[in-house]
């Protein structure tokens, strides 16, 4: 869920808005379309729309981490991913009071909290989605391979734990870019907190990044997604359980979720 408001975000910080001016196929539109009416109904919708997201993120996530705390010896692996998706899902949403703050007053913050603030947005971006494939694959050995998961439940618990510390380490360097490049930028009239990249980084950087964006982000996941639940479907379609048609629909749901949410917006950034 995290992630269809963090394209909302992605909009209105231009961080992926990686093409120079001239060679960008769309900027000709500027000529046409009249952004005013856009930029005033985001001053008013913006700003309510992050703190309500923020109120329920922060309550909603928080609740996860204290259940799972409270019951952490009961737990699986999969509920270990959950509690880190939590977490990232928390880093993010603690970055909406500023950005509410940016939709209505401009950035009037330092070029730090810019870079902090974009970073941790796109720590959230990265780790979600590969926690995600994370869960997926667990889903898989678990249902697919059960009598090897019940044999190797130790070293699948200690290698969870690899798992969960190679995903944030890989989440923290896919943003460097946001950490070296975010600074605090005036457009028109508003001061804006966004990536700009210097004339010495080439276009084959910039596209480098956003490809790496589309393939981390939503390729790679949704290969695994589907990958993963196709073998889960078979198995569960040969077992004689009274709960499969019942856990067919979960996987149906949870596929279609993670299209509806993230197809539209990564298709714009695969045309760019």
């Amino acid at each position: 869920a995290t992630q269809n408001y963090s394209a909302n975000l992605d909009y209105y910080t231009g961080s992926s808005s990686v093409l120079p001016p001239y060679d960008n196929p769309f900027n000709h539109t500027d000529i046409i379309c009249e952004k005013s009416h856009t930029r005033q109904f985001a001053q008013t919708f913006l700003p309510a729309f992050f703190w309500i997201v923020f109120s329920i993120g922060t309550v909603g996530n928080a609740l996860v981490i204290l259940v799972y705390c409270k019951y952490r010896y009961r737990k699986s692996i999969t509920d270990r991913y959950l509690l880190h998706l939590a977490i990232a899902d928390l880093l993010f949403v603690f970055t909406l009071p500023f950005w509410a703050i940016a939709a209505s007053h401009g950035w009037i913050f330092k070029n730090v909290m810019c870079k902090i603030v974009n970073s941790m947005y796109k720590i959230n971006f990265y780790s979600c989605m590969l926690f995600l494939t994370c869960i997926s694959f667990d889903r898989y050995i678990t249902i697919v391979q059960a009598m090897k998961a019940k044999n190797s439940k130790r070293k699948r618990l200690l290698r969870s734990k690899l798992v969960c510390f190679g995903v944030w380490l890989i989440a923290i360097g896919l943003c460097i870019p946001e950490i070296v490049y975010s600074e605090s930028k005036q457009v028109s009239n508003t001061t804006t907190c966004k990536m700009v990249y210097p004339t010495t980084v080439t276009r084959t950087i910039k596209v480098t990044v956003l490809a790496l964006k589309i393939t981390i982000g939503f390729l790679l996941p949704l290969f695994v997604m589907v990958t993963c639940y196709a073998f889960i479907i078979h198995t569960l379609l040969q077992a004689k359980r009274s709960q499969k048609h019942k856990s067919l629909k979960i996987i149906i749901i949870i596929i279609t979720a993670f299209l509806l949410s993230q197809l539209p917006y990564n298709s714009i950034l695969l045309v760019k």
